[in-house]
Order: C-alpha cells, then structure tokens, then sequence
C-alpha cells in the first residue's frame, strides 16, 4: 500500500469521534441545483471511516464507499452496518471496480489530495453515467478565526512531519481544472466544532501530519496544546471554526 493509504491506520479511533462531519446544508444544495436525486446512486471515494457516506445515506441514496486503508473501511463497515443501501468496497481511486456507466455522482470527502488526478480522472469518466456529475468536499480550517486557531496553526508548523505539503489548501485550481474539464461550481458552508481538552487532543492526533506516541516530538507538542488550550479556554471549551467548501461539476 502506499503511504497515502496506510498514514490513518493508527489513528481511525481518534478520527471517527473527533473529526468533524459536513453540514445538511451541502445535501440541501446538492439537491437544489438537481445534482442529487432520491434514487441517485453514489460513489463515495476515500471514503475513510464512512463521515461523509452517511450524509448521503440519510438522504436516502445508495453509495459504493470506496476505501483502500483496511483499518477506516472496517470502521465504516461497522459503523454503517444498519444502512441497507451501503456498499463496502476494498479499492482505490485510480481502480475503482465499479461498473461502466453505473454512477450518478461521485463524491470525494477529504480524499481529493491524495488521488493520482489523471488516473482518477479516466476511471471517473468510465463509471460515470453521461449525465451523471462529480463532487468534491472538505473542511477547511480558518486559520485565523480565533486567537486559539492561530496559535493551532503555529503549533502544526512546529511539530507536524509534512504538514505544509498534505493540508488541503495545495489543492489548487490547476487541479481542479484538471479534473474539472468544463469547469466547476464553487460554494461554501459554515462548520465548527466545539471542544474540551480531551476532545482537541483527538482532534490533533486525527491528523496523519502530526508525530505519534514513539516519536519524541510526540510529548512536547501535547504540552503545547494543553498550554495554548489553557490559554484560550472559555469555559473549558474551545472552538474549531471551518468553512466546508464544496465544488461540483458543470
């Protein structure tokens, strides 16, 4: 497996209670602008612990869950057992196994970054129906939305392995545009979490970029966020604030 599949293996736990999930509002666009159906069928791909698949299989949608990291596709398998329109699938991106012609909307949830883009484009096109269209989603953190989020921010540059080469901002419009061959639509929602200590812990360790238990930058960092989570605290809560951008399709 490459290092894009396996990095979230030690740290599905941590994901699926702290990672945060994506607003109704996006299923309420989506079906707005007649990109999502009652009966479309999706494909979720890297669908990680299954976050956004059960947005889709609330509406009601049945959606392949395309997931190459053993440890996130058994999560989800788990978690999404009671689904009856869920659909489990040990693959990747670049080869998805799906069949031609078979897919109302493709959906790609935090996964995007780690894609080979050509491939995954042509494997799109084949299982895409001819009118079928392509979403991408994720969370973006505002940086510098609150004096707790700045100094988050700083703590990541300090600490994290290949933080400034893995976040989701260097997705830029040349790799849409290479996906997006006759162009995208662009919208964005507003997200949060709100946390307590315990809590932005987890949510730090969710992320593949940031050293682990063995590492001996593992300690320090945790000392710096219990120092800047004391620091900015009300209440014994802090807030994560994100805007959930969303592009689809023309």
């Amino acid at each position: 497996m490459s290092n894009s599949t396996t990095r979230f293996t030690n740290r599905v736990e941590n994901y699926i209670k702290y990672r945060p999930g994506y607003p109704i509002e996006v299923i309420e666009y989506l079906k707005s602008e007649n990109i999502l159906k009652p009966d479309s069928i999706s494909a979720d791909i890297g669908s990680g612990t299954g976050i956004s698949t059960e947005l889709f299989l609330k509406n009601g949608n049945t959606v392949y869950a395309v997931e190459p990291n053993d440890a996130m596709r058994e999560a989800a398998e788990k978690l999404l057992a009671g689904y009856e329109n869920f659909r489990s699938i040990n693959t990747s991106a670049e080869d998805t196994t799906l069949p031609d012609v078979s897919i109302d909307l493709i959906v790609c949830a935090q996964a995007f970054h780690w894609f080979d883009i050509p491939k995954a484009k042509m494997e799109f096109n084949r299982i895409l129906k001819p009118a079928g269209r392509i979403c991408l989603m994720w969370n973006e953190r505002i940086l510098d939305a609150n004096p707790f989020l700045i100094d988050y921010e700083n703590l990541l540059i300090k600490y994290g392995t290949d933080y400034t080469t893995v976040r989701h901002e260097n997705v830029d419009e040349n790799k849409l545009k290479e996906l997006f061959a006759n162009g995208y639509i662009t919208r964005s929602f507003p997200n949060k979490q709100v946390f307590n200590l315990e809590g932005v812990t987890g949510r730090l360790l969710s992320s593949s970029y940031t050293p682990q238990y063995d590492s001996p930058l593992y300690e320090p960092m945790l000392a710096e966020l219990k120092r800047i989570f004391e620091l900015h605290q009300k209440n014994g809560k802090i807030e994560f604030l994100y805007e959930t951008n969303v592009y689809t399709s023309i």
